[in-house]
């Protein structure tokens, strides 16, 4: 199988899978475990025990139809880095031994396996032999792979295509070149990249359905109008140019190949790069459907190398594309009209590390949910992204690729055909507890437009390519400089933005002082002032000082810099257990000193007449999920935990909780904070093993697919709602709330719950996670009846 590559000038590759009779690799299998059939000898692999993440567990291949293991005995990484590419990943970050997933079962196929690293697939590494061992399952090898895919490999698409010549890339060359254009390029001549190098497509016979395709490809929503008389216009004045001027050598600039620049009273006012005599056609006939997700998918034909008349009469493919709303704000050009009705959006992405990527999640009935893999496709993948502005889908994943989701399943076996305008109007099978878990959400990866907004940063002094100094690019275009960012109020949110601006996934630490990391020779501090919300796709969008920099420590030691990171965790909490635990407590003073100590209680307390009367507590328990694809730790080591003596245990976070009272304005009427004085793994998904537990001064942090449970009956589990006065107000849970942990999402940090208190006893109901809402239902939420006159009804 020939893995071939699409793109236009950007990190992204749609994967084409060139079937080979000889040779052929099947399609991998769709369940949730990385699963694939390599050559001749029909070999499948899988990762099977107890894996916490999608990319890591024991290694298991299937020979003459019997699934077996590996035994540990001299494996190496260069053993893994063949079996995680067998298992369609880039390269392996680690091996374990001892069976550390689980022992498996039936045949151990491989015994004293050898390999350099390079080999293709496992059967050019040594071994005893098959079938050949003196190990037992508790030998069994794993590895943990890198969570990047194999351009060419998907879990649950492969397109097969039996053209004997293939389009590697497409890209839109612009017609006209005339000063510094703004990317992305939107409109321009369709060039496909053949074996002998970039052609065009000759127009005869071209559809809105063929510029659909292209420009879903290059990650574009839709396609517009092109104003061909224009091109006309442009062909007759090149032909005009081309008599007048002689050629002269060309030279390639951003992979498009132009003319040297015209002076002043030169020739023309504007070079024309679609002059006849620059034609190469190599495509034709192309007759698209338009749900294609590859223009190699489309009825096609390619000319012949000794075809002497090509495309007569016609001339080269032109096609138009619409920028998504996301791109159109972004660059600053006038919002595009687009089919979508206005209003909020049916479906969105949660947890992916990159723009266009995440967890499908859908909108039914006012409420977010996710969408069961079961019969996923590129198709529905496509409907997804074209719906939220991005391109078609350049994979379809499985298997909860991209975190698992909490709450309702809304739909199952969607089967759309490309055209529809929702997911929604895809036909689909009503959900039912039994027929899905959250471990089977379905995700995509979108194409997306080339920006080139990587181009204007990079990283310095690391010691890999995910860490260092940050460095910005500006200036104008022969006036380009390389300056560093003031490290003042750098912190997670903005180091977020800078990770997904280098194409580095999530910020595990955004670092004010970088002083360990050399700067090379660049010291000019350019910005100052970048405060982020997070959701930005370059340090640009944020809010920053304009050409006046302002730093309050000057150096560069005292510059920006971050960690990033091709995964994050999120944290999640269990919204329902909050609602059914809450209830109030009257707790004599003399039981609350150490509560005091560790500033639980509200501010009238100091003033008590202790240790007599007594502190009224909302009181509730709450269960926090990591949901996402890395384990949560503290962000500090054991080395500078806090030891309270009162409690007796550390904390390893001053606040990892916030508790809040708030009026329907918005005003805290009562607060409580809880410190991470135990971050570990009460209990665990089925498969999932715990990792962290605080006893013995072991280490602390919530495993993936783990969840810590803070009970109700501890201290500090509390508000003190002494001086709350009758009414109706809102509960408010708010978990990492100074963003010191990063994650992957923290719009779901937040929990709220309706709140009703007469004085004597509470009601609380409708506790929900902040983003599980529509804006419609989250509206009806702060003004259910008695909330906007805070009275009791």
């Amino acid at each position: 199988m020939r893995a071939v590559n699409v793109c236009y000038c950007c990190p992204w590759r749609l994967l084409l899978l060139h079937f080979l009779c000889s040779s052929s690799m099947g399609s991998p299998s769709p369940s949730t475990d990385p699963e694939k059939k390599v050559g001749s000898q029909g070999l499948r692999f899988r990762l099977a025990g107890f894996p916490r993440k999608p990319y890591e567990g024991r290694v298991e291949i299937q020979r003459a139809g019997e699934w077996g293991t590996i035994c540990d005995d001299d494996f190496t990484l260069q053993a893994a880095h063949v079996l995680c590419r067998e298992l369609g990943f880039t390269e392996a970050t680690g091996w374990t031994h001892s069976a550390k997933y689980g022992p498996g079962t039936g045949r151990i196929w491989l015994d004293n396996l050898s390999c350099k690293g390079t080999e293709g697939s496992v059967t050019e590494c040594a071994s005893r032999g098959w079938g050949n061992s003196d190990c037992t399952h508790d030998e069994d090898a794993g590895v943990i792979c890198k969570d990047q895919r194999l351009p060419g490999f998907s879990d649950s698409n492969v397109i097969e295509v039996d053209h004997q010549l293939q389009v590697e890339e497409v890209r839109l060359r612009p017609a006209v070149e005339w000063g510094r254009r703004p990317l992305p390029v939107t409109e321009g001549l369709v060039e496909v990249r053949l074996p002998e190098g970039w052609s065009q497509v000759c127009d005869k016979g071209w559809s809105a359905h063929n510029s659909h395709v292209v420009c879903g490809m290059l990650g574009f929503p839709g396609e517009k109008r092109v104003n061909m008389a224009f091109y006309r216009k442009l062909r007759k004045r090149a032909a005009k140019a081309s008599a007048r001027h002689p050629k002269s050598p060309g030279r390639t600039i951003n992979k498009f190949k132009v003319k040297h620049k015209p002076q002043l009273g030169r020739g023309p006012s504007k070079r024309m790069l679609a002059q006849k005599k620059q034609h190469s056609f190599g495509l034709h006939s192309v007759a698209c459907v338009g749900t294609e997700a590859h223009l190699s998918l489309c009825s096609l034909e390619f000319y012949r190398a000794n075809d002497t008349t090509r495309c007569a009469g016609g001339s080269p493919a032109v096609v138009s594309c619409m920028l998504g709303p996301l791109y159109a704000t972004s660059t600053g050009q006038k919002k595009q009209q687009h089919s979508k009705p206005q209003g909020e959006a049916s479906v969105r992405l949660k947890g992916g590390a990159h723009p266009g990527e995440g967890r499908v999640e859908v909108l039914k009935a006012g409420t977010w949910g996710t969408v069961c893999d079961r019969k996923w496709d590129l198709q529905a993948a496509s409907v997804v992204c074209r719906e939220l502005g991005f391109g078609t889908a350049r994979e379809a994943l499985s298997g909860a690729r991209m975190g698992q989701g909490m709450g309702a399943i809304h739909l199952s076996e969607v089967r759309c055909s490309g055209q529809e305008p929702s997911l929604w109007k895809c036909p689909s099978k009503n959900i039912t507890a039994e027929d899905c878990s959250h471990s089977q959400d379905a995700a995509v990866r979108c194409n997306l437009p080339y920006t080139g907004v990587e181009t204007k940063i990079r990283l310095s002094g690391g010691r890999s390519r995910y860490e260092g100094r940050v460095e910005v690019q500006i200036g104008v275009p022969g006036h380009l400089r390389w300056g560093l960012i003031c490290g003042d109020d750098w912190g997670t949110l903005e180091a977020m933005v800078a990770c997904r601006q280098l194409g580095l996934g999530y910020a595990n630490h955004g670092l004010q002082e970088t002083w360990y990391w050399d700067s090379g020779n660049v010291t000019e501090v350019v910005m100052s002032g970048v405060r982020c919300t997070g959701s930005e796709l370059s340090l640009n969008q944020c809010a920053h000082h304009n050409t006046h920099v302002t730093c309050k420590r000057t150096g560069t030691r005292f510059t920006a810099g971050v960690i990033c990171s091709e995964t994050a965790s999120d944290l999640l909490l269990h919204s329902a257990l909050v609602q059914e635990t809450a209830y109030i407590e009257d707790r004599p003073l003399h039981m609350l000193y150490c509560a005091a100590e560790e500033n639980c209680l509200a501010s009238s307390a100091r003033s008590a007449n202790w240790p007599y009367g007594h502190r009224r507590l909302l009181r509730f328990s709450s269960q926090i999920h990591n949901l996402g694809r890395a384990d949560f730790r503290p962000k500090a080591g054991r080395h500078s935990w806090v030891w309270h003596e009162c409690h007796g245990h550390y904390h390893s976070m001053d606040i990892f909780t916030h508790y809040d009272i708030l009026t329907p304005n918005g005003t805290k009427v009562a607060e409580g904070h809880k410190a991470s004085f135990c971050l570990e793994d009460t209990e665990c998904q089925e498969d999932v093993s715990k990792r962290y537990e605080c006893a013995n001064f072991g280490e602390q942090g919530i495993t993936v697919g783990c969840w810590d449970l803070y009970r109700h009956d501890i201290d500090c589990q509390w508000i003190d709602i002494t001086d709350v006065k009758p009414g109706n107000y809102i509960l408010q849970v708010v978990i990492n709330p100074n963003f010191e942990v990063a994650e992957s999402d923290f719009t779901n940090n937040a929990m709220k719950c309706n709140c009703k208190y007469d004085g004597h006893r509470i009601w609380v109901h409708n506790c929900h996670i902040g983003d599980a809402f529509s804006e419609e239902a989250n509206r009806r939420f702060e003004r259910y009846p008695g909330q906007t006159s805070n009275q009791i009804v």
